[in-house]
């Protein structure tokens, strides 16, 4: 009998990673001669995963956070990690915004995925774990062939591929 093999389609966080984007794009927000006098605040909740940012204006959030995407796409993550809020007006006539930070994949994110690996007809087997997909199958060729299909689908959300066995 042939041994099945198997990987998981996650979708996760790497903190010390955004931690290390956050704290690259406090340092050029601090240098840049244009938003010098803004005050820029950013801090990354580890816990809650959220990003929040706090300036002086609309001019000086939006490329804050331009400035903290490129950081993210710099150190190899995905910016569909990003799912703003409305910014909300803070003390002193500033700005504050809240960015969450998706971690996981949700039932109907998962539920996407399972029905597009069943529409493809391969020979293999996905089931929904928790906050997870994981993905059986006889042959290598087609876990693979899965990989390259989830990763052409235009997902809104990063997805990554562990547990090869």
């Amino acid at each position: 009998m042939a041994k099945n093999h198997s990987f998981d389609i996650v979708s996760e966080i790497d903190f010390q990673e955004a931690d290390n984007a956050v704290n690259q794009a406090k340092k050029e927000i601090n240098q840049r001669f244009d938003l010098k006098d803004s005050r820029t605040e950013i801090e990354l909740n580890k816990k809650d995963k959220f990003i929040n940012i706090n300036t002086k204006d609309d001019y000086s959030r939006k490329a804050s956070i331009d400035i903290l995407q490129t950081k993210f796409i710099r150190r190899g993550m995905s910016i569909k990690v990003f799912n703003p809020e409305e910014p909300q007006p803070a003390a002193s006539g500033r700005l504050r915004q809240k960015i969450n930070l998706r971690s996981g994949i949700s039932k109907e994110n998962a539920k996407k995925i399972t029905k597009m690996i069943k529409d493809s007809r391969l020979k293999v087997n996905a089931q929904i774990q928790d906050e997870q997909v994981r993905v059986q199958g006889a042959k290598i060729d087609d876990l693979q062939t899965v990989i390259s299909m989830v990763k052409d689908a235009d997902l809104d959300f990063p997805t990554q591929y562990v547990n090869m066995k």
